[in-house]
């Protein structure tokens, strides 16, 4: 008896020790001394008026049929999300993480979301300027006293304006190559470094134009590295990450390339190798799963996620040169249509990694749809904002998509416009 009682006594002191332990590492994890988005209250951000939704038994009729007749038929692989406020009208998970058809694809399992990434980057980016450590009108002068381009500033890199090559194509033109070349990964500071060395040529004058540009938002990560004194990866767990309970998500390191999810080739499918690029972040990179990206998107619609003139800056146009539809804000793409309405969003590729994230204002629906096999089809998700938004051209591709499906479903399709 006597010998019981000193287990029992060894079994709950080690049990108090554990959950002390336990307890003081989840508080020192979530400690942090950078800007960070935890003032957002994720469980009150929307109001009822906010999940309202018209004919939903009708609409969730469409996206499943959506599912079937895109995802399954064409063997997509990865996740999808539909939400309406905090309520997920759809969700759906197939296919597979690793070769040979291991580790099914799941609600935990962190998929490369590619140019997603970017909005992220430029969020953490804009919280470092709400605090005073970044101005968007600051030269990369200021950062890197040897950046060759004087004009280009952080504001010019968030708007895709700066001008400056795409680090994919300039390092290939560089002859002879350089030493960097020969290693196995870069860096976003070897990327840096070759700018500075080589000085290539603007492709086009800064701030005088929209240009796509992956160069911008690597950089746009050393001055994340510069400012909070930390790695990038390391920054963005503490700045986005944790505070917004994305807890399976991560910047892709050298140390994940055996655990990472793949993506592959559509044909076989076999899984892209590695390359020299990947390891770059900023412009990519992010790896995380459509539920910790909606709560990402959720914490955007908070009025507390940034002090109200730096949020309306996001979805501004700023390439007005020449009208058009597509536009770009900061770290977000945007449709805006004749009838003066307004899709905001962005896409993702790279490998076999294809990926939509739809924020839509209005409506306070949220679109995420990440595929790890490549094929253009994930694209389409993007489109069943017209179910939602008075959004014409987008209507038409829903309208479009569905009219692969049987009369009864179509009329479904039909209710919903009735409104």
């Amino acid at each position: 008896m006597k010998f019981s009682k000193s287990l029992l006594f060894l079994f709950l002191t080690t049990l108090i020790l554990f959950s002390c332990k336990k307890e003081k590492t989840t508080e020192e994890t979530s400690k942090t001394s950078l800007p960070n988005y935890g003032n957002v209250d994720l469980d009150n951000v929307f109001s009822r008026k906010d999940g309202k939704l018209e004919n939903k038994d009708s609409i969730v009729a469409v996206l499943h049929r959506y599912y079937k007749n895109v995802w399954e038929k064409g063997d997509l692989w990865g996740g999808l999300i539909v939400a309406k406020g905090d309520e997920i009208l759809y969700e759906n998970y197939r296919g597979f993480a690793q070769a040979n058809h291991q580790e099914p694809i799941n609600d935990t399992v962190a998929l490369h979301v590619a140019s997603v990434s970017k909005t992220i980057t430029a969020m953490a980016t804009l919280k470092l300027v709400e605090a005073g450590k970044i101005k968007l009108d600051d030269p990369l002068t200021k950062y890197f006293s040897k950046f060759p381009y004087p004009k280009v500033t952080v504001f010019t890199l968030l708007s895709q304006r700066s001008g400056l090559p795409k680090y994919e194509h300039f390092i290939e033109k560089i002859k002879p190559a350089p030493a960097e070349l020969s290693k196995k990964f870069l860096t976003n500071q070897d990327i840096l470094n070759l700018l500075i060395q080589y000085q290539p040529e603007l492709a086009r004058n800064t701030d005088t134009g929209f240009m796509y540009c992956n160069t911008n938002y690597a950089l746009l990560a050393l001055i994340i590295e510069k400012v909070t004194k930390t790695t990038f990866p390391e920054a963005m767990n503490q700045m986005v990450f944790r505070p917004l309970k994305m807890k399976d998500s991560y910047i892709f390191q050298e140390k994940n390339t055996l655990t990472a999810a793949k993506s592959f080739y559509q044909q076989g499918p076999r899984v892209y190798p590695y390359d020299r690029l990947d390891l770059i972040y900023g412009d990519k990179n992010v790896y995380t799963t459509p539920r910790d990206l909606l709560n990402f998107s959720k914490a955007l619609y908070s009025k507390d996620f940034l002090r109200s003139d730096l949020k309306d800056l996001i979805f501004e146009p700023y390439s007005n040169e020449r009208a058009g539809v597509n536009n770009y804000g900061l770290g977000f793409r945007m449709k805006i249509f004749n009838n003066g309405e307004k899709l905001t969003y962005h896409n993702g590729w790279w490998h076999g990694t294809n990926s939509v994230f739809a924020h839509l204002l209005k409506s306070k629906v949220t679109i995420i749809a990440i595929g790890n096999k490549y094929s253009n089809r994930v694209y389409s998700a993007l489109a069943l904002s017209g179910i939602f938004e008075n959004l014409p051209p987008e209507k038409e591709k829903i309208r479009k998509i569905m009219n692969e499906t049987d009369t009864l479903k179509q009329n479904q399709v039909n209710d919903i416009y009735s409104e």
